[in-house]
């Protein structure tokens, strides 16, 4: 957390995940995989049907504020240091690695070092990377800030919603179960809800439908793209958080931002490169950026792509 904000200048000799701006002048981005799965069949010109849903009566659903608890005893309390003008907190991690890793996101500086690794030497490295820390935690404020002011999306018949770089229409419907339905040809996701279901309930038949095809799609390309690397993955799993797409352990288990279905392909491929390239170096050296490039080559321009778009989609589960 930093208490007081002051333009900084990027290190870019500094690499992290969808974090820095490219060098070289901008390049068009392909708008098809290089890969790719079969096409969706064309879209029908014929009008959409229309919906027989009818909307029961709305009532203000409370919400419930989130009691404030104390932490854990056996978390520690995030540490501070003083760089140059601002006070900067951070959660320090041991682990097996070999170097002083630093993870920047919305709750602030994050940083990983060796067990034989002392604080003194922690500060001292976090003071050399201070300007690249500074710039990156002000960057993650301004686009938290931005994601916040989006209105949420209105849970209503007709609403559009992302689906892999485009968009898809809401259709709510009345019915004896609830069902999830999507038409490629009419690009509908038809959600059926018994009479009377809440907004949430709602909600949560279309976060369900979401993590289907996330995880569907994740695989196939985990597949592809792992093959073409020579690397083989020990596990697979969705995550929902809040600021990273995607990780990789030590132990080749990655775990993918189910969110990534929003966008397109081409991104979501550059996502899985980025991963599977962690098997065979688990840092942002050269030669991980080298792997990246072998089987995914316009990472560059998809890292840059990928931070623009997820500025621009609607907030739906906020």
């Amino acid at each position: 957390m930093v208490t007081a904000v002051k333009p900084a200048t990027a290190d870019t000799s500094q690499l992290d995940l969808f974090g820095r701006e490219g060098q070289s002048p901008p390049r068009n981005v392909y708008t098809t995989p290089v890969w790719s799965v079969p096409a969706s069949p064309s879209s029908s010109q014929q009008p959409p049907p229309v919906s027989p849903y009818v909307a029961p009566q709305v009532t203000p659903v409370p919400v419930k504020n989130r009691p404030l608890v104390a932490p854990p005893p056996d978390q520690p309390p995030k540490r501070q240091l003083m760089l140059g003008d601002f006070i900067v907190e951070y959660d320090l991690r041991r682990s097996t690695r070999k170097s002083i890793g630093f993870m920047i996101d919305d709750d602030g500086l994050r940083v990983t070092a060796p067990k034989r690794v002392t604080i003194a030497e922690i500060d001292d490295a976090i003071r050399t990377k201070q300007q690249w820390i500074l710039t990156k935690l002000k960057e993650r404020r301004e686009r938290r800030a931005v994601r916040l002011q989006k209105p949420p999306v209105e849970w209503v018949d007709g609403t559009q919603l992302p689906y892999l770089g485009g968009e898809i229409t809401l259709r709510l419907l009345v019915g004896g179960r609830n069902r999830s339905l999507y038409n490629p040809a009419t690009r509908e996701l038809a959600i059926t809800l018994l009479p009377g279901a809440s907004e949430e309930a709602l909600k949560e038949r279309v976060k369900s439908w979401y993590q289907v095809e996330a995880r569907a799609l994740f695989e196939q390309r985990l597949d592809l793209y792992a093959a073409r690397l020579g690397v083989r993955y020990s596990a697979f799993g969705l995550t929902s958080a809040g600021t990273r797409w995607g990780s990789c352990t030590a132990d080749r288990k990655i775990r993918l931002n189910w969110k990534l279905i929003y966008f397109s392909l081409p991104l979501i491929d550059y996502v899985v490169a980025h991963e599977l390239a962690h098997i065979l170096e688990m840092n942002h050296s050269p030669q991980f950026w080298a792997n990246v490039g072998r089987i995914y080559p316009e990472y560059e321009e998809a890292k840059n792509l990928l931070r623009r778009r997820s500025q621009e989609l609607p907030v739906l589960f906020p």
